[in-house]
């Protein structure tokens, strides 16, 4: 009987981030690599629906269920990470495997620095005429290393076509803002999570963009380990690693 393993990306990503790991997991697993609401080809949540992590797995969770996906093993990278353990919460995940999870802070982080910048960026005119060079520019890998040096360790290994993907995924993202505010607005909260419901939370040893979770905001029994000499999201850096990773999170048992 096939496995189904769910992959979830984080805030301003798509399905494409797991491209150098589906081709690891697809002889073991049954692989659903999707678009969260706002991102890539989903449209955003409806009108007044806040895109907590909490709403977000709901929305997925019912997709699943529209494909005849009953509760996979669910995997995710950062705010993918906080919408897995949500599906977990909810019974909707078999197990929940982590990379560096969003979240698990100990306070609400507020409102980010410059928040409005992006929101300008996305509708300022150089950046609509530049555009059409980003596919020439990304063929770099200085250009890519400077792009992508906050989430990947070796970010000139990210391909220029998936880079091109990723700067157009962040810039056209619709439900960024929403989910960006939503994110820093929250923490997760792990009491009452159910014991039957396997827990890896896998930190990227070289995140650059968020903390190491909090030990208490991870759910009791949860497994802690950190993936040595990746990024924050961490499939181009060693895509062996992660799926290893992802595959022993998934076992029918997790392991020890």
């Amino acid at each position: 009987m096939s496995v189904d393993l769910l992959l979830i990306h984080g805030l301003g990503g798509s399905r494409n981030i797991w491209e150098p790991v589906i081709p690891l997991l697809e002889s073991e697993r049954e692989v659903h690599a999707i678009d969260m609401p706002g991102f890539g080809e989903t449209p955003p949540l409806p009108e007044g629906e806040e895109p907590t992590a909490a709403n977000l797995a709901r929305a997925v969770h019912e997709e699943c269920a529209r494909n005849g996906v009953e509760r996979p093993h669910v995997a995710g990278n950062s705010l993918g990470g906080w919408v897995a353990l949500e599906m977990g919460r909810f019974g909707w995940a078999a197990s929940v495997t982590t990379l560096s999870p969003a979240g698990l802070w100990s306070r609400p982080l507020g409102e980010p620095n410059g928040g409005g910048a992006r929101m300008l960026l996305r509708g300022s005119p150089w950046v609509k005429a530049a555009r059409p060079f980003l596919s020439l520019a990304l063929q770099f890998p200085q250009t890519r290393h400077a792009a992508f040096q906050s989430i990947a360790a070796r970010p000139e290994k990210i391909p220029p076509d998936a880079a091109r993907a990723l700067v157009l995924g962040w810039l056209d993202g619709e439900g960024y803002n929403a989910a960006n505010r939503a994110m820093r607005n929250h923490v997760f909260d792990p009491s009452g999570y159910p014991e039957d419901v396997p827990v890896t939370i896998a930190w990227c040893e070289k995140d650059r963009l968020l903390g190491p979770p909090k030990p208490h905001r991870r759910p009791a029994g949860s497994r802690f380990l950190v993936l040595p000499g990746v990024g924050h999201t961490p499939t181009w850096d060693d895509p062996e690693l992660v799926a290893r990773t992802l595959l022993d999170g998934s076992a029918v048992a997790a392991p020890a």
